[in-house]
């Protein structure tokens, strides 16, 4: 059992090049500043904007990142294919149809850790099942099947589940159904973070976007030069490029009771431009 609230970062999507440097430079000093015990970050778009290398991946972890998660671009690197299977700190969503892939799902969808202060950690990753470019299976359905699995104050003292998913209706109510029996449920995939960070009624702390690592001068992070082109001529010009300025962290900070494994204090992260800060005042 763990014997002290263990402090938890959540890092949202990491867009490109400046999004990775902003994670590399800032997150080293955030662990010591607020005596970090665990640091789950999303990775899917940290290489070019689509996926996360194996390179990308372990430059992470160097810098204090527990766990990455990701989404709907896990596999968008073919190398990751290869690495997911031997990379134990990588999840791709649980809920990944098996017809996405000829040779099996590579990789897992939620692991048991064990932070700095000993607590015992399931972190597990969600897709949505709307609007979604891949086939996904019922994401309820998966949730139900991993907290029966593995039980808070059971076989683990924290929860934490990636929701990456396009509608916030949809990311809503997996929260309340997951309500009291998980730690943290917080949403990605959309970029922006929302301002809803809160402790649901039974006791779980929720956000229904975390936002991204990013350049905000951007559309979602990329340059915006080329969507504003599709938008106004309704064709491609070239590639979606990630954008180059300056990057914003994004995120959500939670304190999580060594007696309940649930969440006793929550604040939204914001570090870094063009968005108004934000960072919890309980550390």
């Amino acid at each position: 059992m763990i014997k002290t609230p263990m402090r938890f970062l959540f890092l949202g999507d990491i867009v490109g090049m400046t999004g990775c440097n902003a994670v590399f430079e800032q997150l080293p000093q955030l662990v010591k500043k607020w005596q970090l015990d665990f640091v789950v970050v999303n990775g899917e778009n940290a290489s070019h904007g689509f996926g996360i290398t194996q390179e990308t991946y372990q430059d992470l972890l160097m810098v204090g990142v527990d766990v990455v998660t990701t989404g709907n671009h896990a596999f968008s690197c073919k190398e990751t294919l290869h690495y997911a299977h031997e990379s134990d700190r990588f999840l791709r969503p649980a809920n990944f149809a098996p017809s996405n892939f000829t040779k099996g799902t590579p990789g897992k969808g939620s692991g048991l850790f064990t932070a700095k202060n000993g607590a015992r950690v399931l972190v597990a990753n969600l897709l949505g099942s709307a609007f979604m470019p891949c086939k996904v299976t019922d994401p309820f359905e998966m949730a139900e099947n991993i907290v029966c699995a593995c039980s808070l104050m059971e076989q683990a003292d924290a929860i934490i589940f990636d929701f990456h998913a396009e509608t916030t209706s949809e990311k809503q109510c997996l929260a309340h159904f997951l309500d009291g029996r998980v730690s943290v449920i917080v949403g990605t995939h959309t970029h922006i973070p929302t301002a809803d960070a809160q402790i649901l009624e039974g006791g779980s702390a929720y956000l229904t976007d975390a936002g991204m690592c990013g350049d905000y001068n951007s559309s979602l992070g990329m340059d915006k030069e080329e969507p504003l082109h599709r938008f106004l001529y309704k064709k491609k010009q070239g590639r979606y490029e990630p954008a180059k300025g300056p990057a914003t962290l994004c995120g959500l900070a939670v304190e999580i009771s060594d007696r309940t494994g649930l969440a006793e204090k929550v604040s939204a992260v914001r570090i870094g431009p063009h968005l108004k800060p934000e960072s919890p005042d309980f550390w």
